[in-house]
């Protein structure tokens, strides 16, 4: 059966916050070296939903969030209200099956709808499973900086990577 795909809500948080601590714990997809709990990550859904920013999930067959996507302000300063920094998120049983492929293109398609002019990834540069999906999907490496990152012990590079969305209206940006 195919995932189901929404907007994320209160009761899929304990979800998230699984998927975001075992990122935490066990890779370099986050920077961050520090679990987080429910509040942290209901405050951090708070703030998005009402910043207009999406958040969405990826239902497997039992209801249970298999991953999840979003974006929010590449930077705070006005001049670049029209890029966002997206991540995305998947179960580690569900990777390499498509998900975050679907994920990232219901994202995009969110982003066009909304008027965002170019989407910013920040991926570490040892994630060739996540470069390679970004540029299959028209995403372009635009940035490599070495060692500008550490966690495990060592230091970590990171690639940026941008798409040009097609010329929208400016949305709700």
């Amino acid at each position: 059966m195919p995932h189901q795909f929404r907007d994320a809500c209160q009761p899929d948080l304990p979800g998230i916050l699984a998927l975001y601590n075992d990122a935490v714990l066990n890779s370099t997809a986050i920077w961050n070296e520090t679990p987080v709990d429910l509040e942290n990550r209901s405050a951090w859904l708070r703030e998005r939903q009402a910043a207009g920013f999406p958040v969405l999930v990826a239902l497997d067959a039992h209801g249970t969030v298999a991953g999840y996507a979003s974006y929010g302000p590449w930077r705070s300063i006005e001049g670049f209200r029209h890029t966002v920094e997206h991540s995305l998120y998947v179960r580690p049983d569900q990777q390499g099956r498509g998900l975050g492929r679907a994920l990232l293109q219901a994202l995009i398609a969110r982003a066009e709808t909304a008027g965002v002019h170019v989407m910013v990834a920040a991926i570490d540069s040892a994630n060739h499973a996540s470069i390679g999906l970004h540029h299959s999907l028209g995403f372009v490496t635009c940035g490599q900086m070495p060692e500008v990152g550490r966690k495990f012990g060592r230091w970590l590079d990171l690639t940026l990577m941008q798409r040009i969305l097609p010329a929208a209206d400016s949305g709700s940006l």
